[in-house]
């Protein structure tokens, strides 16, 4: 579990890498500098396996545009703050999600704004997210209200755009107007494993793995998921050093 917020820089100057870290470190001890990139390829390769609270992202690089780079990814949950010397990109980065549009060369006051807005949406995000009430319950909730659940009860969680759709293993289904993502940090702590990006399971309900170029797994509701090519290795790591 994060102790800290992460931030990943994706900047193709290194004095802009070097100025947003130097900020960070001045005026947030409290967030990580987990990565830095140069180029499209590079934060894409790195944004496929890890989801960092905070993206500055600039809009030029050397390879492409970060516009280029989101349309790659299937989903990405990070408060993004643009980074761009021309005022054009605005309407493009707002209807790209941007938390904040931040213009080089950056204002130290205009960059402390768009950080503590991105960490106040973190904060509100986890406040209206999972909220379980003793260490083996979860508040899901529905249109009616919420269903207190036990964690042990849930089979495997499924992805469907901005909603999840909780497996029990009654057969019950619980749909969730939140995102897969919003679930899974804190289910991980309860031997959850994102084998994909459709998919969430609780390796306690896992039958069968079968083979494959990512393989799929078998639950114990009978449910067959396949396993995505790059979360293979380290779904198979995991279950071999289950507790």
């Amino acid at each position: 579990m994060r102790t800290k917020a992460q931030v990943c820089i994706i900047d193709d100057e290194q004095d802009g890498r070097d100025y947003i870290s130097l900020l960070l470190k001045n005026e947030f001890p409290q967030i990580q500098n987990a990565f830095q990139a140069s180029s499209v390829e590079e934060a894409y390769i790195y944004l496929t396996k890890n989801t960092p609270d905070i993206l500055f992202l600039d809009i030029q690089l050397k390879d492409g545009t970060a516009f280029d780079l989101l349309s790659r990814l299937r989903e990405i949950d990070s408060q993004i703050i643009f980074i761009t010397a021309f005022e054009h990109f605005a309407i493009q980065a707002i209807k790209n999600g941007a938390t904040d549009y931040l213009l080089k060369p950056i204002k130290k006051i205009d960059f402390i704004t768009a950080v503590n807005k991105a960490l106040e949406n973190i904060k509100r995000s986890k406040n209206h997210s999972t909220n379980s009430t003793n260490n083996n319950k979860i508040s899901l909730p529905t249109l009616q209200g919420f269903k207190l659940t036990n964690i042990t009860d849930i089979v495997r969680c499924e992805a469907d755009s901005s909603y999840t759709t909780f497996h029990l293993a009654d057969k019950t289904k619980i749909m969730v107007s939140k995102t897969l993502h919003e679930f899974e940090e804190h289910l991980s702590e309860y031997n959850f494993f994102r084998i994909h990006h459709k998919h969430l399971i609780n390796l306690s309900h896992l039958k069968e793995y079968i083979k494959g170029k990512g393989g799929q797994v078998i639950m114990t509701d009978n449910s067959i998921l396949d396993v995505s090519v790059r979360k293979k290795t380290d779904f198979l790591y995991k279950i071999e050093h289950l507790d």
